[in-house]
């Protein structure tokens, strides 16, 4: 390929991923308001799911938001009853806490997501075992250049 047609492609994928970044905002969004819940609170609660238990300092860290900000998004999604917070018996500290998603919640997340689940099962469906190990790869590479650029802006 040549490098006019290369620096094409890479544009292409670059825009593509920009589309679908906005596309999975939206989709977060309507998620969000369909559980009266705040997009960051959603975003706080897919790290908690995902990585949990986590202090809240780490929410924070992860997050790439202020401690005091993570404290009341912790706040509205225990009073609605998306995470508990626990004492954290691994920690020296023994007032530290650890927050965790309450799981009998989750369906009602797949619920939600049910529709982009199954209409990414039928897009993968399409492709072979090594093409889906090519994409999965390139996302996996994306989001780990997506994280260290974060990590670069949040140290100014």
């Amino acid at each position: 390929m040549s490098s006019g047609a290369h620096r094409r492609s890479t544009v292409a994928v670059k825009e593509s991923l920009r589309e679908l970044r906005n596309q999975l905002s939206l989709l977060n969004h309507q998620v969000s308001a369909h559980l009266a819940l705040k997009d960051v609170d959603l975003d706080c609660l897919e790290l908690i799911a995902r990585h949990g238990p986590l202090s809240p300092s780490a929410v924070a860290r992860r997050a790439g938001l202020h401690p005091a900000t993570v404290t009341g998004i912790l706040d509205r999604l225990q009073k609605g009853g998306w995470i508990v917070r626990e004492r954290d018996p691994e920690a020296a500290d023994r007032r530290s806490v650890a927050v965790r998603a309450v799981r009998g919640r989750n369906a009602e997340l797949f619920r939600l997501y049910a529709g982009m689940n199954t209409a990414m099962d039928e897009l993968c469906a399409g492709y072979s075992e090594a093409e889906l190990a090519l994409i999965a790869g390139f996302l996996q590479r994306a989001t780990s250049a997506g994280h260290a650029a974060t990590g670069d802006l949040a140290k100014g």
